[in-house]
């Protein structure tokens, strides 16, 4: 009878500590340890070790769905066939979040469908998987959410201010009127070596002048965003999202004029 009563207490006092996973494997770790004769603390150590694994898988996916990414890939993904121009030593020391650490920015550059979006992704994927907080969202997205809403502006930008890695995704697709354009400005002044931002555009830094309503206020986000920061230029190509049409059949290749 003996034996009962103390597992009951143990799960009792397991549940009241908010310790679930451990309540949950306490029998096989029991069971593990009287066949392997392992010492009180091994066997305290090992249910540590659950509970430990399970809070951070746990963790991980709230994170992962708090991001709100567009979809899940690693560079271990990445076609690098497709892009030989990516450095892949630069990407993989970009992948050590060392950036991260010392609140730079990474910027990456290059027309449509070339893998700059993949790129910020597996960033903020990893980002994540080391226990950091990520948000992904589009220039527009982040605009329309701004202009919305009875809240100040100041309120509903502190979502954007809050996690460790801020992607913000598709700068320069629309130029931004003077209200957006500020509200760009004072984005990236308050992350400023604070926390890190992926950016990926379309357009190349000379372009910027265009996407805002004066050179003032352009050349203001790129001095900020640039003075700690690592631009990965992607060369022009196919875009990925049409080479995968026509692989499966649904475009044909364009055939050379005769002219």
């Amino acid at each position: 009878m003996q034996a009962p009563l103390v597992e009951d207490r143990v799960r009792l006092a397991l549940d009241r500590l908010r310790l679930p996973h451990m309540a949950e494997v306490l029998d096989r770790v029991c069971q593990e340890a009287t066949r392997g004769e392992v010492s009180y603390l091994e066997f305290l150590d090992e249910l540590l070790r659950e509970e430990t694994r399970a809070r951070y898988e746990r963790n991980v996916v709230v994170k992962m769905r708090l991001a709100r990414l567009p979809y899940h890939k690693t560079m271990a993904d990445f076609d690098h066939s497709f892009q030989p121009s990516i450095d892949k030593k630069q990407v993989a020391e970009l992948l050590t979040l060392r950036f991260l650490e010392g609140a730079e920015n990474v910027v990456l550059l290059g027309p449509p469908g070339v893998g700059k979006t993949h790129i910020a992704v597996a960033l903020a994927l990893e980002t994540i998987r080391r226990g950091y907080t990520a948000y992904f969202v589009t220039m527009q997205q982040m605009v329309d959410y701004l202009s919305e809403g009875t809240e100040s502006v100041t309120r509903r930008m502190s979502i954007f201010l809050r996690p460790k890695l801020l992607v913000i995704d598709e700068v320069g697709y629309l130029p931004l009127d003077r209200r957006a354009a500020n509200w760009f400005f004072e984005l990236v002044s308050r992350r400023y070596e604070r926390g890190s931002v992926v950016l990926t555009s379309n357009k190349s830094f000379g372009d910027w002048t265009s996407l805002f309503p004066d050179v003032a206020i352009a050349s203001a986000i790129l001095d900020r965003l640039l003075h700690h920061s690592t631009t990965i230029n992607i060369r022009g190509g196919e875009s990925y999202r049409l080479k995968e049409k026509r692989r499966a059949g649904l475009l044909q290749r364009a055939e050379p004029s005769s002219n």
